[in-house]
């Protein structure tokens, strides 16, 4: 068939004009992040937007979305960094958010610019997406990133003539540098003082001419909402349009039915596939130059090690293992002095100043008790979730994580899960809720659940300042090696209740292939490393700052209330408060898992609330810090061990990897509970909590019952 030039004629009317009816922005303009995994977007709007942004879930919808404010020379500017996406076909809910917000006038307002992130080192897997992005006439600009790496593979692209084929702007940019950022600021600013439509990739004659007949067939409703090339060609595929009348959208596809002319291509959403391809081929052709034959780089040489079936899972466990040892060596002496900092000056000003202001009993136990004293054990952990963030932010940056995907892709499938759903179990080991939030990127709803429930098993940074405590009272040393197997069990059960699941509630689930763009290996840069571990220690010290504060003043309210008539408000021993009685009530419960005593019941319930809170509670009940001697534990650690020696029987090795394993596997905090309801529903969700709680509770017996027999 005949095919048109490769480029058509820009129009000049300004893309403004036409989305006035959507254009719901008042202040800064709106630019949108839209790309592929892996091709350094996420790394460009952290680069632009620094510590100036939110995650949070778009307008009426339940995908998260990260929005900053970018101080460009040209103004402020808010960039919503979008889910990664291989299409516009949406295949997940995050998919389906991108391809709103492009195509439908009638959501929270159309951006004014998309700035696509293209992998140079990659622009044929790239251009797909591009493509279907300037169907939609959005005004945008090309970021054509990974340029070093393409240039390393001796890959040429010709950026200007680019712009000529795709009728927009080209700016090679390295986001980890900030190399070609400030070319690209001022290409934005100047698309946003004179937006204008891209070119369309041409589809064949036949297509073409297909397209100008559905779109003359197009109701004025839908042709006001809709782009009107992108809605030609969804009709044409047969894809339901909210708005377009059934009988239009059979005749649509009638017609693209009726194109196909070849016996393989019985769908037309696969003949305007190949013609988009078809239209990369050209374009790849025209501005690609390889000054290299294609050899095995040392990258690929590197993988074929790192993601082999048989070394790459020892090598992942072995990288793992060296973290958290590096963790908690580390940050011993850092947490030893800022806890000695708040039980010497910080507690000994703030007694001071209460007793100046003549506060009563209560006050002061609130105060030295519960604040300086609790809030003051979760912040001595800030230096271990600092080097913590640095260290897993250092193996994403440098490409590890992402062959982490592949190595255990295999595990996946054996609890029927593509190895696509290690991504969000990846972020559970940072926090529950985003990782629940994550699911989103999987195309079968029964995958999502699946994770949903899944998801809680992993251990988050929250129980990680519980482990230390714990592994560092009773371990010493070996501390390291402890935290690192709570994270291997944590793995292990997430594959064992994966099996369980598979097999009862979720029997036939259909398999998905792992689709993943592997990243270039490279060095961290110092500045994405920062940024990165910043926004997440302060995040972590947001959250934990209320829940502390809330959960401490709550227990000690508790506590100051007397139970059985003992004692007067905020004059009674805490373990006779209304607080020690529950504690009490539900301490035997754990006697045969060795730890049956209420300071330990007491942590658990707080738990619930926050895992954050463990440790806080702990300090609460025990009102112990630091001893004088700083060559002994300190006074928690060495309370804990006494409490585990007398209810242990002379057992406390069992009884406390017992707790540690319960702490793990029973209830996520009332924060994941409320992500996973609102992923997975609250029957699935209260299920999830019965399973949990039960499977804890027979692992702490089995693992206490059977150690006693050997330690």
């Amino acid at each position: 068939m005949n095919e048109r030039p490769l480029t058509k004629t820009l129009l000049t009317k300004p893309c403004c004009e036409d989305d006035a009816p959507g254009n719901v922005n008042a202040g800064d303009p709106r630019v949108a992040l839209v790309g592929n995994p892996n091709v350094g977007k996420s790394t460009l709007f952290n680069m632009l937007t620094g510590a100036r942004q939110r995650i949070g879930n778009w307008p009426g919808k339940t995908v998260s979305v990260a929005q900053g404010t970018w101080r460009s020379p040209h103004g402020d500017i808010t960039l919503i960094d979008l889910p990664g996406t291989y299409s516009l076909l949406p295949g997940s809910p995050d998919e389906a958010l991108t391809r709103d917000l492009l195509v439908d006038r009638g959501m929270d307002g159309r951006p004014d610019l998309v700035v696509i992130t293209v992998d140079a080192a990659n622009l044929a897997r790239n251009l797909y997406l591009l493509a279907q992005v300037m169907e939609t006439g959005v005004p945008l600009v090309v970021a054509l990133t990974m340029v070093d790496i393409a240039k390393s593979r001796g890959i040429r692209i010709d950026a200007g003539r680019l712009a000529e084929l795709v009728g927009a702007p080209v700016v090679p940019v390295v986001p980890r540098r900030g190399e070609g950022v400030d070319e690209l600021g001022r290409v934005i600013g100047e698309a946003l003082a004179a937006p204008r439509r891209p070119a369309v990739p041409v589809l064949g004659a036949d297509l073409e001419a297909a397209l100008e007949s559905v779109t003359a067939e197009v109701p004025g409703e839908a042709a006001a909402r809709y782009p009107a090339r992108w809605l030609s060609i969804a009709l044409l595929a047969g894809e339901p349009v909210p708005g377009v009348p059934e009988e239009t959208t059979a005749a649509a596809r009638a017609l693209g039915t009726a194109l196909n002319t070849d016996d393989d291509l019985d769908d037309p959403e696969l003949l305007i596939a190949e013609q988009r391809y078809a239209w990369v081929h050209e374009v790849i052709a025209d501005v690609v130059t390889r000054n290299s034959a294609g050899h095995a780089t040392w990258s690929d040489r590197v993988d074929r090690v790192l993601t082999s079936r048989w070394v790459g899972p020892p090598i992942f466990l072995g990288v793992m293992w060296a973290v958290f040892v590096l963790t908690t060596t580390v940050a011993e002496p850092l947490m030893t002095g800022l806890q000695g900092f708040f039980d010497g000056p910080v507690a000994t000003g703030a007694g001071r100043l209460l007793d100046a202001m003549g506060a009563g009993d209560a006050i002061r136990g609130l105060v030295m008790n519960g604040l300086v004293s609790g809030v003051g054990q979760v912040l001595s952990f800030v230096p271990l979730m600092a080097i913590m963030f640095v260290l897993l932010s250092v193996l994403e940056d440098s490409g590890y994580l992402a062959r982490a995907a592949f190595v255990v892709d295999r595990l996946m499938r054996l609890i029927g899960l593509p190895g696509r759903a290690f991504l969000p179990l990846i972020v559970g080991f940072g926090c529950n809720v985003p990782a629940l939030a994550g699911t989103r990127i999987l195309s079968d709803r029964r995958h999502r659940l699946l994770t949903g429930l899944l998801i809680p098993f992993v251990t988050c940074s929250a129980r990680l300042t519980v482990y230390v405590l714990v592994a560092t009272a009773f371990f010493g040393s070996a501390a390291g090696t402890v935290v690192f197997a709570m994270y291997v069990l944590s793995i292990a059960l997430v594959i064992g209740m994966g099996l369980l699941l598979r097999g009862t509630l979720f029997r036939g689930m259909a398999e998905e292939p792992l689709v993943l763009d592997l990243p270039p290996y490279r060095l961290p840069a110092v500045r994405v490393i920062g940024a990165q571990t910043w926004l997440k220690l302060q995040a972590f010290l947001k959250t934990a700052s209320g829940i502390i504060v809330a959960t401490v003043t709550l227990v000690w309210l508790l506590s100051s209330i007397p139970f059985g008539g003992q004692g007067s408000f905020g004059r009674t021993p805490i373990e006779h408060s209304v607080f020690g009685a529950a504690s009490h009530a539900v301490a035997p419960a754990f006697a045969p898992a060795g730890f049956g005593d209420w300071h330990a019941s007491a942590a658990l319930i707080t738990g619930f609330v926050a895992k954050e809170a463990v440790v806080s509670t702990m300090a609460q009940t025990y009102s112990m810090g630091e001893p004088a001697d700083g060559n002994e534990p300190g006074g928690l650690g060495a309370a804990l061990r006494a409490t585990i020696e007398q209810t242990s029987n002379g057992h406390p090795i069992p009884a406390v990897l017992a707790f540690l394993v319960f702490l793990l596997a029973y209830t996520p905090c009332m924060t994941t509970v409320a992500a996973q309801r609102a992923e997975i529903g609250g029957r699935l969700t209260l299920f999830g909590i019965g399973m949990q709680l039960t499977l804890a509770w027979l692992l702490a017996v089995a693992v206490f019952q059977i150690g006693s027999l050997f330690l």
